[in-house]
């Protein structure tokens, strides 16, 4: 028993090592650098590491040279078996605004080891709410609208089952 107790303690401790010393900031710039390879710049004022999280404050998103969007905070927190990607306060270009919904007040895309291949995705904003699921084994994505307001420049994209609006694509 003194053997089963010592090596869960060894397991434990190596655990919270690897996620405290893990390197979150070098983690993110390589991200940074792989999304720059298809024409994509985060700007960010400020980068704050947690034990836990790395926090990035005023994001600004350009694709291909051209401001998409501003980003007042995106803060990614990991357990290795749990992650979770916050955006607070997503601002989209006024040159955008008759293509996609001007503001998303908060979204959290959530992944867990019980299902590996799974995304959850929640969101508010100035659509309403929405509810979904990002399926990588087949490269599938599902966003169902529970309290729709505001979804006319969004309705070209989206179909009306039994539930309410959604939107289905693949990539």
């Amino acid at each position: 028993m003194q053997m089963v107790k010592n090596i869960l303690l060894v397991l434990l401790v190596s655990w919270l090592a690897i996620i405290v010393f893990m390197p979150k900031q070098a983690l993110y710039y390589k991200m940074e650098e792989t999304l720059a390879t298809q024409d994509v710049v985060l700007n960010e004022t400020s980068i704050e590491e947690g034990f836990f999280s790395l926090t990035l404050h005023k994001v600004s998103v350009y694709v291909k040279g051209i401001p998409v969007a501003t980003v007042e905070e995106v803060k990614f927190f990991t357990l290795l078996f749990f992650s979770r990607l916050s955006v607070d306060t997503l601002l989209v270009d006024d040159s955008l605004k008759k293509m996609l919904p001007t503001e998303l007040n908060h979204a959290e895309i959530t992944h867990s080891l019980v299902s590996p291949l799974n995304l959850a995705v929640h969101a508010q904003g100035s659509f309403g709410a929405l509810e979904g699921n990002i399926d990588l084994s087949t490269s599938s994505v599902r966003l169902d609208f529970n309290e729709s307001k505001n979804i006319e420049v969004l309705k070209s994209e989206l179909k009306k089952d039994e539930k309410g609006w959604y939107y289905e694509t693949s990539f």
